[in-house]
């Protein structure tokens, strides 16, 4: 008998078998509990969590804006992939204000140092890629984990100035340097000026406020939009020189500064009281799915579960290559140390920057 021959023998058992054998239907499982702490213990499989989160009918979301790593595309995959409605409220909203929000949201989109400080308030659940995701960036009772992040890093007008290869080349006489917000006010301004300040891996408010003391000194200190150096997370940067290259304006590059590389993450929390349970968690299934992860890759975000896919196979390269490269070891802000980096901003900054 050939080997084809063998193989449709074989091919025709199979079949036989799974004829025969008795279907597997949801009364042999036990009841889906939508509060469950993972995939397994309330749903059994994805098909039943789906399932659940189609009768709940829709996902309320606070504080997630369309433009911010590709959070438009994701919303809209995720409401075609599974035929649930996406409700996104005050797209603006800050961390603080997504938990304090009237709405309800389902699910959370938070800084890291507020979902340590609210994390009773959150729901344990832990995804399928649990394993993946480094525990320093994840709770170790389930409650939030971190699904994407980036590095601090310089936006620059290579018409008006070279690759910086440090923020120290900031320094040089008449380039303008700007920050996007006030570091007293905004995550991204705070980063900052805190990686301005790293020195052999540590970080020093007083010497990231000097840094930028000294730009003003020297009259460079600049707004965004007159600068030719602006310091932003990589995800930002990357994100307005896609624009400017759309709309065929000056070009921007966005480089990461060798050895003082400061990194932040963004952590995904379920509700404690989500009105939908279910579709909560299905949310935070396709957040970290290969899907989900490569759709912030796209946004230029650097997903959590990034170097498990790259191993594993899945990682969408042609978005990755885009990315900024990063030369040394990424430093993340204790909670201790970024609260007493931002006490020392709030009491000298506005004496000294204004």
């Amino acid at each position: 008998m050939t080997t084809r021959a063998l193989g449709l023998v074989a091919l025709l058992a199979v079949a036989a078998a799974a004829c025969s054998a008795p279907a597997t239907d949801n009364k042999n499982l036990p009841p889906v509990n939508p509060k469950a702490a993972s995939l397994q213990s309330g749903f059994t499989t994805m098909d039943r969590l789906i399932e659940a989160a189609q009768k709940e009918g829709e996902l309320v979301l606070v504080g997630v804006p369309r433009d911010w790593v590709n959070y438009g595309e994701i919303i809209d995959e995720f409401a075609d992939k599974y035929g649930v409605k996406v409700t996104a409220l005050k797209p603006e909203a800050t961390s603080a204000q997504q938990l304090a929000a009237p709405e309800n949201p389902d699910v959370y989109d938070l800084s890291l140092d507020v979902a340590v400080a609210n994390a009773t308030r959150f729901a344990p659940y832990r995804v399928l890629g649990w394993q993946d995701i480094a525990d320093d960036l994840k709770d170790t009772a389930g409650a939030w984990s971190a699904g994407y992040g980036g590095y601090m890093s310089i936006g620059y007008d290579p018409a008006k100035m070279a690759a910086p290869a440090s923020f120290a080349a900031l320094l040089k006489p008449g380039t303008t340097v700007a920050l996007p917000g006030d570091p007293i006010r905004t995550a991204s301004g705070f980063g900052g000026v805190m990686a301005t300040s790293l020195a052999g891996g540590k970080p020093d408010a007083a010497r990231g406020l000097k840094f930028f003391a000294d730009l003003k000194k020297a009259g460079v200190l600049a707004t965004p939009d007159r600068a030719a150096a602006l310091l932003d997370w990589d995800y930002l940067n990357m994100a307005r020189a896609a624009a400017a290259a759309e709309q065929d304006k000056p070009e921007l590059r966005v480089t990461i500064p060798k050895n003082t590389v400061l990194a932040s993450h963004y952590v995904q929390a379920v509700n404690a009281n989500a009105k939908h349970p279910a579709a909560a968690r299905l949310w935070q299934e396709f957040l970290f799915s290969n899907e989900g992860q490569n759709l912030f890759l796209r946004g230029y975000a650097r997903p959590v579960r990034l170097e498990a896919m790259e191993m594993r196979g899945g990682l969408d390269e042609e978005a990755a290559a885009k990315l900024p490269k990063v030369y040394g070891t990424p430093v993340t802000l204790t909670i201790p140390q970024q609260d007493a980096a931002k006490t020392y901003l709030q009491q000298h900054w506005p004496q000294q920057i204004g």
